[in-house]
């Protein structure tokens, strides 16, 4: 049975002094054994870590002591090895880069569909309102290459900054339906779903994104695999490495 624990975890969160708080992960984590990448800016944190169950446990615990992680939830999945060679803090200007300064999640979330609504509308082919169903990808070409929604639509972006001028050159493709922007844990789509939103679309993000679709749903409506920007490259339906046949 596999013995390393993992998680993936983000939250906007209004963070004013990104630096303090960096000193103060780096040694908790550290003392903790983990390994894995921290990212701080003053718009929130993001994070992928691995260890022992026990004290990666913990250390979210002792974050979300912290009035501006409490709302900090994790996506979790188990694996033979440490997927990481060693443990990063970084301060970042964006802890997921859009340069749209005027997209500020810290200040307000978009609406956000759960992975058994979404489940329920693609299963139906329209929205409770009967509305048409529209699956935006909101990740990298290579990184779609390896599995997404069926029908989603990608349009073969090399990095995020370039989506706000994708959605715009493809705004016909999403008018008059229901959007729902989807990324790996939800950190690219819910930047994605406020820049739709504020150019006029009836657009929503998929809460906790692929990983948190496939701790709930599966492999349903679902190609392939997905993703993960650490050694085991990417995950199955069931959070689960790849077994090579």
């Amino acid at each position: 049975m596999a013995s390393v624990f993992n998680v993936s975890a983000y939250l906007f969160t209004r963070i004013d002094d990104p630096a303090s708080v960096r000193a103060v992960l780096l040694e908790r984590a550290g003392a903790a054994g983990l390994r894995g990448t921290i990212l701080l800016a003053e718009e929130g944190i993001n994070l992928f870590l691995a260890g022992e169950e026990n004290a990666l446990r913990g250390f979210l615990g002792d974050l979300r002591s912290d009035a501006r992680f409490a709302a900090l939830t994790a996506t979790e999945s188990w694996s033979d090895e440490v997927p990481f060679g060693k443990l990063l803090v970084k301060v970042k200007r964006e802890i997921i880069r859009m340069d749209r300064p005027e997209v500020r999640p810290q200040d307000g979330r978009a609406p956000a569909v759960t992975p058994d609504t979404l489940r329920r509308w693609l299963d139906r082919g329209a929205d409770d309102e009967g509305r048409e169903v529209v699956l935006v990808d909101t990740r990298n070409a290579f990184e779609v290459d390896y599995g997404t929604f069926a029908g989603a639509k990608d349009w073969r972006i090399d990095r995020f900054t370039q989506f706000p001028d994708a959605a715009d050159s493809h705004r016909d493709e999403l008018e008059g339906k229901t959007v729902v922007s989807f990324c790996t844990g939800g950190i690219r789509c819910e930047k994605a779903a406020l820049h739709l939103r504020a150019e006029g679309l009836e657009a929503y993000q998929l809460e906790g994104g692929i990983l948190g679709w496939f701790e709930a749903q599966g492999a349903a409506h679902w190609n392939g695999d997905c993703f993960v920007f650490d050694e085991r490259e990417a995950l199955d339906p069931s959070l689960s490495v790849r077994a090579v046949s």
